[in-house]
């Protein structure tokens, strides 16, 4: 596993993603401005994460893509503990319990463990056996 590159992705997910998240809050289209932020996060994650396992296979490299998602997930995670929480959701109230309890924050974990598996399934897998 390639992991300066793996990181390098993730970072930039992560950047993008916390973006789409605090630039939902400026646009008020549904009431609940949180529940707003969420749901664009869940629909940005996606892309994001298809883009940068893109990205990511290639080199090549034939990892499994749950490794290539739980390296992703795991620098957003650690990046919403230095980053996110403290300087985000700390101030507006929140706590590190509260974010990292979140079913959002687990169904958001999934979509990065799950995009890159299935990248690597339907691109990488199949493309590579037929060079």
């Amino acid at each position: 596993m390639k992991i300066y590159r793996a990181i390098v992705i993730a970072v930039t997910i992560w950047i993008l993603g916390v973006s789409a998240f605090s630039l939902s809050f400026l646009v008020p289209i549904l009431e609940n401005a949180k529940l707003q932020a969420n749901l664009i996060l869940v629909f940005a994650v996606v892309p994001l994460v298809w883009f940068g396992s893109k990205i990511y296979f290639l080199s090549g490299n034939k990892v499994k893509g749950y490794w290539v998602g739980l390296t992703f997930f795991s620098i957003a995670a650690l990046l919403d503990a230095l980053i996110t929480v403290p300087f985000l959701v700390v101030p507006s109230g929140g706590s590190y319990l509260e974010f990292y309890t979140d079913p959002g924050f687990w169904c958001i974990g999934l979509l990065f463990l799950g995009v890159p598996s299935l990248y690597r399934h339907l691109y990488v897998k199949h493309n590579t056996e037929f060079k």
